[in-house]
This record gives C-alpha cells, sequence and structure tokens, in this order.
C-alpha cells in the first residue's frame, strides 16, 4: 500500500481543519474534553477529518479518482485510522497515552 494518499491525508487534514497559528491553540482545536492534552482518540477524530471530508461517496474507502491526484491504491478508513493510531503512539515521546503541546509541536519521530 502506498503511503503517499496517508500522508497527503494528514496534511490536508492540517489545513482544511482550521488556519491555526501556534502549537497551543492547535491543542485546544483538538482538545474535545478540554483536559489540556489530546488522547489517542481526539487525535483520531481531528485527523479522519480529511478522510471523510475526501471520501465523496461515503463508502468507507477512498478510490484513486478520490486520492490526491487521482492516484494510487483504494486505502479504508480503519486502514487510515491504524496508521494514524501508529504516528499518535511516536509523536508521545514521554508514554502517556496522550500528545502535550509539546509533544505536538515537535518534529515527526
Amino acid at each position: 500500500m502506498r503511503r503517499f494518499s496517508c500522508g497527503a491525508l494528514l496534511l490536508f487534514a492540517t489545513a482544511a481543519h482550521a488556519q491555526v497559528t501556534d502549537t497551543g491553540s492547535y491543542l485546544q482545536r483538538m482538545d474535545a474534553d478540554g483536559d489540556g492534552k489530546v488522547s489517542v482518540e481526539e487525535y483520531v477524530q481531528w485527523m479522519l477529518y480529511a478522510f471523510d471530508r475526501m471520501d465523496r461517496n461515503g463508502d468507507g474507502v477512498l478510490s484513486p479518482d478520490e486520492l490526491p491526484g487521482g492516484k494510487g491504491k483504494p486505502i479504508t478508513r480503519e486502514q487510515q485510522r491504524q496508521t494514524i493510531v501508529e504516528r499518535f503512539h511516536k509523536q508521545d515521546a514521554n508514554g502517556d497515552g496522550f500528545l502535550s503541546a509539546k509533544e505536538l509541536s515537535a518534529p515527526p519521530r
């Protein structure tokens, strides 16, 4: 499976969801329960926004014509969710199961 589509989806999520000017406001937008940190569930929900917007026919699969550039292998919502969860755990530097503003602003690991 090509990872191009996953990366493009993550970039799209960031751009399409909101224009955020700093890490604190980014965390605040992702932090649905307002506890000052981002759980894996909050992260996944935020990041799947792009998938859901791109899935024009709502079938839970991004077909090549729905992917950036109109090319690539189909990807299911579940495959994308798994990729997002993996990225969350890589960003969770202290392993506490949450992302802080510092972890959100860190370069991808």
